[in-house]
């Protein structure tokens, strides 16, 4: 297994696809790869300091905190990716659905795994937590990201 390193800006890819101005965060636009369009949870609070690109989940106080593969329980899930740095208690979107600037040297069609290792990280294998794929390479860069389906 190897975990996959986040080359920043983290972003909403938008090319070659047709973009839709939607206000999300930073003026970026989103896709419409997925037939339903991408997925944004708002107003929600981060319970820990979140980076660019990390995986997370809404925990059962209803915070915002890095999803985890270590272990197979709630912290496992993937709600979505945050687009933004974010502190303990700052406000935080997540999104999912869509296609993220993300890395480089990436394989394209490799499934990618939530890291066992590296919270909020993808990994190129199945771990504890994250058995089942969370993103797809789509080119050496840009990654098509989506929510847990376990």
């Amino acid at each position: 297994m190897a975990a996959i390193t986040k080359s920043a800006p983290i972003q909403l890819d938008t090319a070659p696809c047709a973009v839709a101005p939607n206000g999300y965060p930073q003026g970026l636009d989103v896709l419409f790869i997925d037939p339903s369009g991408p997925s944004k949870i708002t107003g929600l609070v981060a319970g820990e300091a979140l980076a660019n690109g990390d995986a997370c989940y809404i925990s059962s106080t209803g915070q915002v905190f890095r999803s985890t593969g270590a272990a197979a329980n709630a912290a496992a899930k993937v709600d979505g990716f945050s687009l933004q740095d974010a502190g303990a208690g700052a406000s935080v979107s997540l999104l999912s659905n869509c296609s993220l600037a993300y890395g480089s040297g990436l394989t394209p069609g490799t499934r990618y795994y939530l890291s066992g290792t590296v919270p909020g990280g993808l990994d190129t294998a199945p771990s504890a937590g994250g058995t089942q794929p969370i993103a797809m390479a789509v080119d050496a860069r840009r990654v098509y990201v989506f929510q847990s389906r376990y």
